[in-house]
């Protein structure tokens, strides 16, 4: 059983890393090598290559190319990466530790309509985001939030919060309330029992849903182009800058691009990993 196993995991893992792997080797390519027609993908030193095999002469201008303004813009790429780290790991926690205090009020206390609450919180994630762009442009003009960090960490915050409470409640409901019972006994205070009880009992569901929400605002795409116009662009919109370049599609440099980009992704995750794995069995036993 064991050997069969990995006779699935092997190749899936290799299925799942392909990508990645072909991103790599297109980095390391010329511009010219990465738009021929004729497939590579072997990086080599040698000077002397023959063409049309799968050899390509290895080159990494195109990591040093992120580091300079590209044509058309007003920054390098690491400018924009360090935008995407600002406004998703803020709008995370202000989505985390608002769900969570959210979470816990609807778990625990008796609230008039909170079925009906909990649906309507659920629904603003039914309407298309881009549908509100117009008045959500209207109206951070008249507070002076375009072209923020502030004006985005508040929109992914506030499309976040229906899917952390909706999250973290559940993972909440799980928690047995004889702890809290007894710590209230103990004579801790409703708030004490809840730093001390709740919250590190709820570490797993907090870090599932820190990583929904940094995805979604890590590759969020729409409202950071219409809000913005040059300080405060993520990395998806200098992207998107890059492949209308009149000088033609950077093939090489967007892949260096993307893999470092999802270098901050894979450091969290990786970080997290041990609160992300007990959360794929919690709450399979009741109490």
């Amino acid at each position: 059983m064991k050997n069969l196993r990995w006779l699935v995991i092997i190749p899936y893992f290799c299925l799942a890393t392909l990508p990645l792997c072909w991103l790599f080797l297109t980095s390391l390519k010329t511009q010219e090598a990465a738009i021929s027609a004729t497939a590579s993908l072997m990086p080599t030193t040698a000077e002397n290559i023959a063409p049309g095999g799968l050899s390509f002469a290895a080159t990494l201008d195109a990591y040093r190319k992120l580091a300079t303004p590209h044509t058309g813009k007003a920054h390098a790429f690491f400018h924009y990466l360090l935008n995407s780290v600002i406004i998703g790991l803020l709008s995370t926690l202000t989505s985390v530790v608002l769900g969570t205090g959210c979470a816990y009020g609807f778990s625990r206390f008796r609230i008039a309509g909170a079925r009906d609450w909990l649906f309507f919180i659920l629904s603003t994630r039914f309407l298309p985001p881009l549908a509100v762009v117009v008045p959500v442009l209207m109206m951070y003009r008249v507070f002076n939030l375009p072209n923020t960090h502030l004006g985005l960490i508040l929109l992914y915050t506030a499309f976040n919060l229906s899917l952390a409470v909706w999250l973290m409640k559940g993972f909440i409901d799980e928690i047995p309330r004889a702890y809290e019972e007894a710590a209230l006994v103990d004579g801790y205070s409703p708030l004490q029992a809840f730093y001390k009880i709740i919250l590190p009992h709820s570490a797993t569901g907090m870090a599932v849903t820190a990583v929904f929400c940094l995805i979604s605002a890590w590759n969020e795409y729409g409202f950071a182009l219409a809000l913005n116009n040059a300080e405060a662009i993520t990395v998806p919109v200098y992207f998107a800058g890059l492949q209308g370049n009149i000088q033609g599609i950077p093939w090489p440099q967007i892949a260096a691009g993307v893999l470092i980009f999802v270098v901050p992704i894979v450091i969290f995750t990786v970080l997290v990993r041990n609160h992300l794995l007990r959360g794929v069995t919690f709450g399979t036993i009741k109490q």
